[in-house]
């Protein structure tokens, strides 16, 4: 068999930390911004964390 490949578009998107959980950006956050309130803009600055729910399909494109 030959290696399994990381998606491409995924490892850009995801990160992993040391404690195995999978940081990502919020979306909404690359045009349009002057609409939204300072502290919607501040909060979706910050990263998240990926949903129990989606784990398994982002450890599956991330090849973990």
């Amino acid at each position: 068999m030959p290696k399994m490949k990381t998606h491409s578009s995924a490892k850009k998107r995801f990160k992993v930390t040391g404690s195995g959980k999978i940081k990502h950006r919020h979306a909404n956050t690359s045009h349009l911004m002057r609409k939204r309130s300072t502290k919607r803009k501040r909060h979706l600055a910050q990263a998240a964390y990926v949903s129990d729910a989606d784990m398994g399909r982002v450890k599956t494109l991330l090849n973990l």
